[in-house]
């Protein structure tokens, strides 16, 4: 892991807030691509980009905030400023309506330029998510015996505090991966000054983050591929986002650990939710005009 790339004199340059801007510059190249070969009006791309970037940000700390009421409660300062605990759903939903509302006040179709940005958004979060990967921030998976298993002892969020309460359910596996005795073993720290123990240093991961990343790749080619098949169809594109989007992370959350509501996971419901509203755009019926009665 490599949470802290590199420094130029003061400056420190992060993986995740580097994988972040890139994100972002992506999914705009590509989205002005798109309003281009449509000629749509192009001068709204830069002022769409800033929203999502905005909403991006503020709904994911939002979010974050409620997902983990009681850490802000704790230190309500300290949560908010912090440049981790972002939940990626709430900057999508926020950035969503950020931008309907801007295009509602121009009187454009939220769903013309919903099925030209969608489909980078995918590509966005992809990118965004190999900065997970190297920040190593805690949205990995639960302890896998497997080849593919990876180390997080470098991470800014270490195994030892994500597994505590999973090991309390697990007892079992609590007692495979010797969690109790190598936690106690301290064997140094790490870049940021942060304590690494002997079972940070043992335990391999399910790295979700990149399993996201190449199905995110993937879905992204799919819908690029398609976007001038389903031109003439308003809102399918934009369909077939939400439906992915929810089922790739429908599916993740399984493997990460993350509190539950009713045996599901705050992003799984909001998944469900989002697989749905997909399903109406998919298959949704182009309004037919009125037909003259003679």
């Amino acid at each position: 892991m490599y949470p802290i790339l590199f420094k130029l004199g003061p400056v420190t340059i992060y993986s995740f807030g580097l994988m972040m801007a890139l994100a972002f510059l992506t999914a705009n190249y590509f989205f002005a691509k798109e309003v281009k070969r449509r000629n749509e009006n192009e001068k709204m791309v830069t002022t769409i980009t800033m929203i999502a970037l905005i909403g991006g940000v503020a709904g994911s700390k939002i979010f974050s905030i409620f997902e983990d009421w009681d850490v802000f409660i704790h230190a309500p300062i300290k949560t908010f400023f912090s440049a981790s605990g972002l939940t990626f759903y709430g900057g999508f939903i926020v950035a969503m309506l950020g931008i309907l509302f801007y295009l509602r006040q121009h009187r454009v179709s939220f769903l013309k330029f919903a099925d030209m940005i969608a489909p980078v958004v995918l590509l966005a979060y992809g990118i965004g998510r190999i900065g997970c990967q190297l920040a190593g921030d805690g949205d990995y998976g639960i302890p896998t015996t497997a080849a593919y298993g990876m180390h997080y002892s470098q991470g800014t969020a270490k195994p030892t505090a994500i597994f505590e309460e999973y090991f309390d359910k697990h007892p079992q596996e609590r007692a495979l991966w010797q969690f109790d005795s190598l936690r106690a073993i301290q064997v140094g720290t790490d870049a940021m000054g942060q304590r690494i123990n002997r079972f940070d240093e043992v335990v391999t991961c399910h790295p979700t983050p990149l399993y996201e990343t190449i199905v995110a790749a993937v879905c992204f080619l799919v819908l690029w591929a398609r976007r001038k098949k389903y031109e003439k169809h308003l809102g399918k594109l934009f369909g077939m986002t939400l439906i992915f989007m929810g089922t790739e992370r429908f599916l993740v959350e399984f493997l990460r650990i993350n509190p539950l509501y009713f045996s599901l996971s705050m992003a799984q419901w909001i998944s469900i939710g989002l697989m749905m509203l997909g399903i109406f755009f998919f298959f949704r019926k182009k309004p037919q005009p009125l037909q003259s009665v003679k």
